[in-house]
């Protein structure tokens, strides 16, 4: 990932944090859940929430900000139907890549790596 200064640093943070509660919603994930997309312990995935504009999110941070993002944008492309498109990451899945389990379970794995599969996979089956 290419540098970028501070100050561009928090003002795409603070976008990222802003729709950031919506996909929550959508995917109906709990409070643990979105902190740990985000790899943040849930007190300071609390204050983000609360003032976007105040968050100090490192590349790491931007880096799962950019991939949930994307995964949303594609789920909204492939699944036109919202509730489809919603409820994909909450369904058994039986791609060898989530072994039969949901993939909200492989991006709740902690690691970027697991983000950054399941985004991968909906950008190829975007073709």
């Amino acid at each position: 990932m290419q540098q970028i200064s501070p100050r561009k640093q928090r003002q795409l943070g603070a976008a990222g944090l802003r729709a950031f509660p919506n996909i929550v919603r959508a995917w109906c994930l709990k409070e643990a859940e979105a902190a740990r997309l985000l790899g943040t312990p849930v007190s300071t995935y609390r204050r983000w929430k609360n003032a976007p504009e105040r968050a100090a999110l490192d590349v790491n941070h931007l880096e799962r900000l950019s991939l949930i993002l994307g995964i949303y944008k594609d789920l909204q492309i492939l699944l036109p139907r919202s509730d489809s498109a919603e409820s994909w990451v909450r369904r058994a899945n039986s791609n060898p890549l989530f072994g039969g389990r949901p993939p909200i379970e492989r991006m709740l794995g902690g690691q970027v790596g697991d983000l950054v599969v399941v985004r991968q996979h909906l950008d190829s089956a975007r073709g």
